[in-house]
């Protein structure tokens, strides 16, 4: 008898707390963060991020708590064309069941404000085969409870149930086809063939490069550019490079790669051009230069820049092999 009154009181309390909670209007949104092509490998080597957000689209404000530790604030829920679910991640599994303490922060999103975050699925679910699958996310906001009996557990579910974000196809390709210098041979995103680079001249190269720097197609900005080469242009790596084993360097290529990916080094770059002009081309039968002016959105201000790109050719094909770049003022 003792027993089903304490599950009563706790039952009583999660329906104080889910009448408080619960909104119709508050809504879970899910994107792929850097839409690519996903294939079935290490998480270390090909994370597939989603951009969470929360949007209180209701006339109050909306309050939830958020943990420490995502993973007692977010599920991901992923599918096979014929509903079988995904496994959990062994890590996701241990996590949960461990008895500790879930540190978490309040978090106020007002009317008609939103709040996002990012996490990486396979974090939370073995994608561990290739095919198409439709992932969800589910959000607590009272935080996922694994101490809990199953019985309450399912009450929880009932009373004050996980708010639920749209579905999102995710493509999951076989092993990257590796090439001879041991790197992911480049895939089109949007075609899904194998990018191969074409014999265009110096200018034509450039503006391929930019251009697909605009979009944020990753494969096709890098296709062009010598990735060894950049990385040689700091003495300190040179240096490192030429001190590694061949597995060490296609480390440092993968991460050097990584990095300008992540706006950690080389960042003038990477830097997206709202527009650009090439001024001058020079070239012989080897080697040349290409002189763009480039033109940046910098908050309520346009920044312009010069940028002088130093190609090689390689096999017929015409390469960015090192950079500078010079301000050139606002307007």
């Amino acid at each position: 008898m003792t027993k089903k009154y304490t599950l009563t009181a706790i039952l009583l309390a999660l329906a104080i707390t889910a009448s408080a909670q619960t909104n119709p209007q508050i809504d879970v949104s899910i994107r792929f963060y850097d839409k690519k092509i996903y294939y079935v490998q290490s998480a270390n080597n090909d994370p597939v991020y989603v951009q969470i957000t929360i949007a209180n689209k209701s006339p109050a404000p909306f309050y939830f708590k958020l943990a420490d530790d995502r993973m007692f604030s977010v599920d991901f829920d992923v599918r096979t064309g014929t509903n079988r679910p995904l496994q959990q991640t062994d890590y996701l599994i241990r996590k949960r069941s461990t008895v500790q303490q879930v540190f978490f922060r309040s978090v106020l999103i007002e009317a008609g404000e939103a709040f996002s975050f990012i996490e990486d699925v396979r974090s939370y679910v073995n994608l561990s085969e290739p095919g198409i699958f439709v992932v969800q996310a589910k959000l607590y906001p009272d935080l996922y409870k694994p101490s809990l009996t199953t019985t309450v557990q399912q009450a929880v579910s009932t009373i004050l149930p996980p708010l639920v974000s749209n579905r999102l196809a995710l493509n999951m390709r076989p092993p990257s086809i590796i090439g001879s210098d041991g790197l992911p041979v480049a895939m089109d995103v949007e075609t899904n063939a194998v990018l191969v680079r074409e014999a265009l001249s110096p200018d034509s190269m450039i503006s391929y490069m930019l251009s697909a720097r605009q979009k944020s197609q990753w494969e096709k900005f890098f296709l062009y550019m010598d990735i060894e080469a950049m990385v040689r242009r700091d003495e300190t790596r040179k240096r490192q490079w030429l001190a590694e084993s061949e597995e060490g360097r296609q480390r440092m290529v993968a991460r050097y790669r990584e990095e300008l990916q992540n706006n950690v080094v080389d960042t003038d770059i990477v830097m997206i051009p709202m527009r650009f002009e090439i001024k001058r081309t020079n070239y012989g039968e080897e080697e040349g230069t290409v002189t763009v002016m480039e033109w940046f959105q910098i908050g309520n201000y346009v920044e312009k820049k010069q940028y002088i790109y130093t190609i090689q050719r390689k096999e017929d094909v015409w390469i960015v092999v090192n950079y500078t770049v010079q301000n050139m003022g606002t307007e």
